[in-house]
């Protein structure tokens, strides 16, 4: 079994099929990514086995069937440090060699036949979503989850989706964020669709699976698992198992004032209000009044800081007390020249900050004694 390739392009599908491979597993095997060679087409396949990845990487030389797999690590260790544009891959029952031009490396082999199979993506009923779209709403909601949580929905990132809708939610109980695009139904899906819990992991790859803005990315949706079909990738998931939240519970109506802010400033006074907190006093005062936010932090043996930035703001004076990584984590995946808007109740109330009508993130303020 033989192939040539383009060492940047094996590179870039080893990044992607690598990310769901285990550090730790009692199946050593896992550790692995399998190649198999078939009607001139190389296919690697990596999982963990909640999560699983096939990748088709284009444009291989090869004559070759067959399989083998690749121990992960080393092997992303020769992709990275060869510097020649060409490479190839040559085995046999004794040996696995990587060559290039000025570099050959000999790998011991293990039986393939023991690697679990990826499911291909062989669905007619499915939906299908704009990459673009996905992309960011995958974006804009996983660093919500909350991967450590006993309430294992909460490490997954709610999809709910129909023939016209998707919607993305994810929350740690302590905020929410939740993310509106449009769909499409391919096939005869059911008209409610489905609500799947979908792992953290698996969507962190699949927002790695999309790299182009005209990309449609292909969604079915089974009682236990998931496939999704985007550009070279079929990701396979298990579900999350356990209940999600009714998040629409905890997005308030109304509102008793509303700020408008531009990012990249908002971004800048959050970062540099955190500077002085620590795990013991992580809280940052909002205070809003008289044309200004006035962002106040003190860290205990630390110091204090003071920032403040000029704000349209009219209505009663309001402080509310925030973590700063939350508030944080929210306006990192935004356009920095872009509006947002943070609407208050009061200073004890949940806070609903709006980047556009498709975007909603949720923060609970902290009591002055956290």
């Amino acid at each position: 079994m033989k192939l040539n390739c383009s060492r940047s392009i094996l590179a870039a599908a080893f990044q992607i099929v690598g990310g769901v491979v285990p550090t730790r597993t009692p199946k050593e095997i896992l550790r692995n990514v399998k190649l198999t060679l078939a009607d001139g087409r190389a296919t690697l396949l990596g999982t963990d086995q909640e999560v699983g990845i096939r990748y088709e990487i284009p444009e291989v030389e090869t004559d070759s069937v067959g399989e083998v797999l690749l121990p992960t690590q080393r092997v992303n260790q020769i992709l990275r440090e060869v510097q020649d544009e060409q490479i190839s891959i040559e085995v046999n029952e004794e040996a696995l060699w990587i060559r290039s031009s000025q570099s050959e490396f000999r790998l011991s082999v293990e039986d393939p036949e023991e690697f679990p199979d990826v499911a291909s993506f062989e669905d007619e009923n499915y939906y299908v979503i704009p990459g673009k779209a996905l992309k960011q709403g995958i974006q804009r909601t996983i660093f919500s989850t909350d991967v450590e949580s006993t309430r294992y929905a909460l490490g997954g990132v709610l999809m709910e989706v129909d023939a016209q809708k998707l919607t993305l939610a994810a929350t740690d109980s302590r905020r929410l964020a939740v993310y509106h695009t449009s769909c499409s139904a391919h096939g005869s899906v059911s008209e409610e669709g489905g609500s799947p819990v979908v792992p953290a992991k698996a969507m962190s790859l699949i927002e790695k699976s999309i790299n182009d803005d005209d990309q449609e990315v292909k969604i079915a949706i089974h009682q236990n698992d998931i496939l999704v079909q985007s550009g070279a990738s079929t990701i396979y998931a298990r579900l999350v198992e356990g209940r999600f939240p009714r998040y629409q519970d905890v997005i308030p109506a109304e509102y008793q004032s509303r700020i408008d802010l531009v990012v990249g400033p908002f971004l800048s006074a959050v970062r540099q209000a955190k500077i002085v907190t620590n795990q013991e006093s992580r809280g940052v005062d909002f205070g809003f009044a008289d044309g200004t936010m006035t962002l106040t932090s003190l860290g205990q043996d630390v110091g204090s800081s003071t920032v403040e930035l000029p704000i349209s703001f009219d209505a009663e004076p309001v402080v509310v007390t925030f973590d700063p990584r939350f508030v944080e984590d929210f306006l990192r995946v935004l356009d920095s020249a872009g509006p947002v808007s943070l609407n208050l109740i009061d200073g004890n109330s949940a806070a609903v900050f709006k980047a556009d009508e498709n975007y909603t993130y949720v923060v609970m303020p902290l009591s002055r004694d956290d």
